[in-house]
């Protein structure tokens, strides 16, 4: 008599051993002569598990270390029409997926709603120390008496209700990649990376949820999104929710001018950087470029002096005097109103933090003075702040009625979350939110306003996904007459789940249609980029792209600040 084959999770991965009967299981595996066994990625143990069973394949699951919660919710706040529709569209998908709403339309509450909805193990993963110890707070609250656990910044607790940082939850994830059946990432456009990706790759929770104001990358790997947590299911954006859950608001755009003497150096500057890239037969028409342009310059007297020119004409470009005169005029304009100046430098910060006397806050802020300037700000001692980049996520900023955008990136991301820092709607009724964007005309900076103002294309609408039959007693929390079952609930007849297109090796593209190639490290740094001097087919103006640089450094390190 055969013996039943057991399911276990290992490092973060599964293994199937003994092999089953059966052909369900094989577009899953990928054989290991370490162990002489099959090996299964851990993201694919929902898929599997549905073929198993639709084959009524018999197996004992070992893997699954998740438990059921007992929540007691106190959801105080009845939520919002789109909060309802989102967490409907996200149930309907299987409870696997990708909800877009932008800043301040309630997030994490939605969240909050997630898990009262599937009460079972979760893991919540954020971008930054300040955004972890804000979820705990919410949490507490939304949950009484349920442990809460933090993992990160010292902390490393097992509790069933655990929040972590990426870099924290990359690092554990193959120790805790069985332990959660929902997995929440939040601001999940961080987690396509190299290092990121292994929080998702190295678990097997069956339910995911992730939550971004702006998924697109400029790298292009938010189509990773789809397979690591699920379809964009929702989304909405700020005109969608003004005059309802977020204030109304209104954009101006504002020119000015640079004086004589800044548009010669201006221009001066940016002919000598032209003249290299011509020489040298370097194009703007994409971050390529901008990294081509890096590595030619150090090779030669003439590549510093372009360098040094590229980084002279946009600092006369973000900082030219006409700006800070028009700073000084919607300051007075706007006088007793809370107003946030956002610059695209630290430089800039400090000083119109000198010349306005007004708090700064930058990545360099010691994180209690910068708590006891967010505190002032919202007790209205302090009217008026100026921040760098470090105010664009992962800070709970008190509401704003005015934003001041002096200097920026072309980031769409970078854009929408400044805006969403005055749209929240707070105690004022009949909000009026007001964006001013100052630009310098006849600059880089034009052409960098119109890139961040480009609105992301929208996901197309994705097929429902049927639910994994795990949990046997979600009738009072499904909506769904198909109520799932246990792991190892006799196998009930339901349609023939989606396989993979293709077999998907766990290191990579075998050489050996039988033998992979030795284990690599799970978690490596990401692999260095291979330049690409072939000039662009539509490419831009090259001072349209001056701020590719800058775009470059946030996809890198996007949370440094």
């Amino acid at each position: 008599m055969p013996r039943t084959s057991t399911l276990t999770f290992d490092r973060g991965t599964l293994i199937l051993h003994p092999p089953p009967r059966g052909r369900a299981w094989v577009d899953f595996a990928t054989w290991d002569d370490r162990i002489e066994k099959f090996r299964i990625r851990a993201i694919d143990y929902r898929p599997l598990v549905e073929a198993l069973r639709q084959a009524e394949t018999q197996f004992e699951d070992n893997a699954s270390g998740f438990d059921k919660l007992e929540l007691k919710p106190q959801l105080a706040f009845e939520p919002y029409p789109h909060q309802t529709e989102a967490l409907a569209a996200w149930k309907q998908a299987g409870r696997r997926g990708v909800v877009v709403l932008p800043t301040a339309a309630g997030k994490t509450y939605l969240a909050h709603l997630c898990i009262a909805a599937t009460p079972r193990s979760t893991l919540i993963v954020v971008p930054t120390l300040d955004l972890m110890h804000q979820w705990y707070a919410n949490l507490e609250a939304a949950f009484p008496g349920t442990e809460i656990g933090l993992l990160g910044g010292g902390s490393h607790d097992r509790t069933p209700l655990l929040i972590a940082t990426y870099d924290s939850a990359a690092i554990h994830a193959e120790t805790i990649g069985n332990r959660y059946g929902l997995v929440i990432f939040d601001e999940c456009h961080h987690l396509p990376t190299d290092f990121c990706r292994a929080i998702a790759e190295y678990s097997l929770a069956p339910y995911r949820l992730g939550l971004t104001a702006t998924p697109e990358r400029a790298d292009g790997r938010h189509d990773e999104l789809a397979e690591l947590i699920g379809p964009e299911l929702y989304r909405k954006s700020p005109e969608d929710l003004a005059g309802n859950a977020l204030a109304e608001h209104r954009i101006e755009r504002i020119e000015v001018s640079l004086s004589e003497e800044e548009r010669d150096r201006y221009d001066r500057c940016i002919t000598i950087r032209n003249t290299f890239l011509r020489q040298n037969n370097i194009y703007f028409g994409s971050i390529q470029g901008w990294q081509t342009f890096i590595k030619a310059s150090a090779r030669s007297a003439d590549g510093r002096r372009a360098m040094k020119a590229h980084h002279e004409a946009k600092a006369t470009a973000l900082g030219t005097e006409s700006k800070l005169r028009v700073l000084t005029e919607l300051i007075e304009r706007h006088h007793g109103d809370r107003i946030l100046v956002f610059t695209n430098d630290n430089a800039t910060v400090y000083r119109i933090s000198q010349n306005f006397l007004v708090p700064a806050i930058t990545h360099q802020t010691p994180v209690k003075e910068r708590h006891d300037i967010l505190t002032r700000f919202k007790a209205g001692d302090y009217t008026v702040l100026a921040a760098s980049h470090v105010l664009n996520e992962g800070v709970d900023v008190p509401d704003a009625r005015i934003a001041i955008l002096l200097s920026g990136t072309g980031s769409t991301r970078e854009y929408i979350q400044r805006l969403g820092r005055v749209l929240r709607k707070g105690n004022t009724s009949g909000k009026q939110a007001i964006l001013y964007e100052v630009i310098a005309e006849g600059t880089s900076e034009e052409g960098t306003s119109q890139r961040r103002r480009q609105k992301p294309t929208t996901a197309p609408k994705p097929e429902p996904i049927r639910q994994l039959e795990l949990v046997a007693d979600f009738d009072e929390f499904n909506d769904s007459p198909n109520l799932p079952n246990p792991p190892n609930s006799p196998n009930k007849s339901t349609p023939q789940p989606p396989k993979p297109n293709k077999l998907t090796p766990l290191y990579g593209e075998r050489p050996h249609p039988t033998r992979p190639d030795p284990r690599s490290t799970p978690r490596a740094a990401e692999p260095t980029t291979s330049y690409d001097t072939t000039p662009a087919t539509n490419r831009e103006d090259p001072r349209d792209a001056i701020d590719v640089e800058a775009e470059t450094i946030n996809t890198i390190t996007e949370v440094i600040d």
